[in-house]
């Protein structure tokens, strides 16, 4: 969703709602927020004040080059964490915290300095109960503090462990699942009962833990893990709901908007014109460079013609356009006039568009060439 310029325009999301009831949002993230669409969603959806990377670098929060793993370590999030809730809870407003952490991410995690060697050879192993720790410690913290008893705290696994390995000695019958626990809710459980439910149940389940009441106990397709009612998982089962939900959806075609005409989604598809540029041998008795363009591919409607701009000064003051000929391959030629240019000396900058039938043109390949080639 990151090559995007909506995300899911005409949906309702938890940062929606809260936004609409007065809510200070904030999303605390230790990588660079533009990945996956992240930023998008939650500018998008709850107008979410971003503390990402970048941010921590551009505001004096970390130095400009500072970078490791993904980042910065969980350690530093937790630390702005507490800065941030301090600030936000001295405030009139409600507020939601919304935080990734990411060292134990897959393959093998992060080892930082806050890490113990517990489990010797076992870096994963050794990752997650250094993370577990620092987790913990924070969960503490904010118990301790005079805005806990107005907050609920949610802790939410967002997939299984992808590590290559780290399961390899866990039976294959085993039902591997996601952590998660609603702290401090607002919500009690009308039923003793074990739950069957999938993460669609966080939307609902979270509302409901902060104290909002819900006609039906569904949103979505989550259920509300504090009533009794039956989770979409319990009624028809994973594999009859895993079946249903990988059918294409007109619906979710239709709410995802996707524009598939984004360049930046054509170029993550490969799905952007290209074509092979090559410079021939240079033809001394004439003094021209001869230049095909072939293997053109992803354009739009035909082709109305193939350009090709070079120059050699940097600022692009010599600039030329020249229209090429095809051939009877389909294939593109024309001659660079050499002698056409103050200093021949210098490197030749060679860039191929296409206009294709809409009349778009688009960059296709480049190469360069210099006289000492020859």
């Amino acid at each position: 969703m990151d090559t995007q310029e909506h995300f899911f325009p005409g949906i309702v999301t938890l940062g929606d709602i809260l936004e609409s009831k007065g809510y200070s949002q904030t999303l605390l993230i230790g990588s660079d927020a533009t990945f996956g669409g992240r930023r998008l969603y939650f500018t998008e959806h709850g107008n979410y004040d971003i503390i990402d990377h970048p941010y921590a670098t551009q505001n004096g929060m970390l130095p400009e080059d500072y970078s490791v793993w993904w980042g910065y370590e969980d350690y530093y999030l937790f630390d702005f964490a507490k800065e941030k809730l301090q600030e936000l809870s001295s405030q009139d407003n409600p507020f939601n915290l919304t935080m990734l952490t990411v060292d134990t991410y897959f393959e093998d995690g992060y080892v930082c300095e806050k890490c113990e060697d517990i489990y010797g050879d076992d870096q994963y192993a050794n990752v997650m109960a250094c993370s577990s720790k620092q987790l913990a410690g924070f969960i503490e913290w904010i118990q301790e503090q005079d805005f806990y008893q107005n907050t609920t705290i949610v802790l939410a696994g967002d997939h299984l462990t992808m590590d290559s390995d780290f399961c390899e000695d866990v039976s294959p019958d085993y039902d591997r699942r996601t952590y998660v626990a609603y702290i401090n809710p607002a919500a009690g459980k009308e039923a003793a009962i074990k739950r069957t439910y999938s993460t669609m149940g966080h939307f609902p389940t979270t509302l409901a833990a902060m104290g909002a009441e819900i006609e039906g106990d569904c949103l979505g397709l989550g259920t509300n893990l504090f009533s009794s009612e039956q989770t979409l998982v319990e009624y028809f089962g994973i594999e009859e709901m895993n079946r249903e939900l990988q059918r294409k959806s007109e619906l979710m075609e239709e709410l995802a908007s996707i524009d598939r005409d984004s360049e930046a989604l054509k170029m993550r598809e490969g799905n952007i014109p290209k074509a092979a540029v090559e410079v021939g041998d240079y033809q001394s008795d004439t003094g021209m460079l001869p230049v095909k363009v072939s293997d053109i591919e992803n354009v739009e409607n035909g082709i109305q013609s193939v350009l090709i701009a070079v120059w050699t000064t940097e600022d692009q003051s010599d600039l030329q356009w020249i229209q090429m000929e095809a051939d009877e391959e389909g294939n593109y030629q024309m001659n660079i006039d050499v002698g056409g240019f103050e200093d021949k000396g210098r490197e030749y900058q060679v860039h191929a568009y296409v206009v294709d039938g809409n009349g778009k043109q688009s960059i296709i390949g480049s190469t360069s060439w210099k006289m000492d080639e020859m």
